[in-house]
């Protein structure tokens, strides 16, 4: 008989460290596309064209044409049910830690307040030869008043990067350790949205899995665990999760 969301809620009830991850699927529904899926962005552009360390290094030009328009259109868009969804969870102490793939920030917008970004995030605009840090908004400035569209270092020149993970530049170390220490302390873990094909985070339903905890995988496509899971949910996350949430509500009143 194929799972509901009343199924994860009964799971999620009985959790003592639940652990949330996600991936682009739960960002898709507020309108930001998916990269790896089908009809992702990465079949219409090569991805190390435009999104590895070495074009940022040696065409930057070519790099921030192509980004800087991703900035706008995170912008334009509002954080899901989904979103929100995982944002209760975590105000109601069911969901101890949120663990997320996505650089869109919409998590933080939805009212969660400590998500492990381990692929990074768009808030942030960093030197790579000097490590100077800027904000966003002063990052995005820079780059709409350069003549190439290019922001630089005020300290040594060098072009600035967004705080986004790229092909060939290592994860962030302190969130992936992060990631993974609470991963450790779960006895559930829910996927949202992701495929579970790129390292290390596609490890981590494995650890839990190791330790006699449970898994659970909301997606509308197939992952490589989903005979593993104690509940498999398909369809829209923010449908899914909005349900999730109302029968939390009535277990609680039962």
């Amino acid at each position: 008989m194929p799972h509901t969301p009343g199924d994860l809620a009964i799971l999620l009830r009985g959790a003592q460290h639940a652990v949330v991850l996600t991936g682009a699927g739960i960002s898709t529904e507020s309108g930001i596309p998916d990269f790896r899926s089908p009809g992702g962005i990465w079949e219409q552009v090569d991805p190390m064209e435009v999104g590895s360390l070495s074009t940022f290094v040696s065409t930057p030009e070519r790099f921030w044409q192509f980004h800087r328009p991703r900035f706008s259109a995170v912008d334009s868009v509002q954080p899901n049910p989904a979103h929100h969804a995982v944002a209760e969870l975590e105000r109601r102490g069911i969901v101890k830690s949120l663990i997320t793939q996505n650089i869109d920030g919409l998590h933080r917008r939805a009212g969660s307040a400590h998500p492990i970004e381990v692929h990074g995030t768009l808030d942030f605009g960093v030197c790579l030869r000097c490590d100077a840090r800027i904000s966003r908004d002063e990052m995005l400035a820079r780059a709409d008043g350069a003549a190439d569209g290019v922001p630089r270092c005020s300290r040594c020149g060098f072009q600035i990067k967004s705080g986004v993970v790229l092909f060939g530049e290592p994860l962030p170390a302190a969130a992936i350790n992060d990631a993974f220490a609470a991963t450790e302390a779960a006895d559930v873990i829910v996927v949202i949205g992701s495929s579970l094909l790129v390292t290390p985070v596609s490890t981590l339903p494995q650890m839990v899995l190791r330790r006699g905890g449970s898994l659970a995988i909301l997606t509308e496509g197939d992952t490589p665990y989903d005979e593993h899971c104690a509940v498999r949910l398909h369809g829209k996350a923010g449908v899914q999760m909005a349900e999730v949430l109302n029968a939390l509500d009535e277990l609680a009143t039962a």
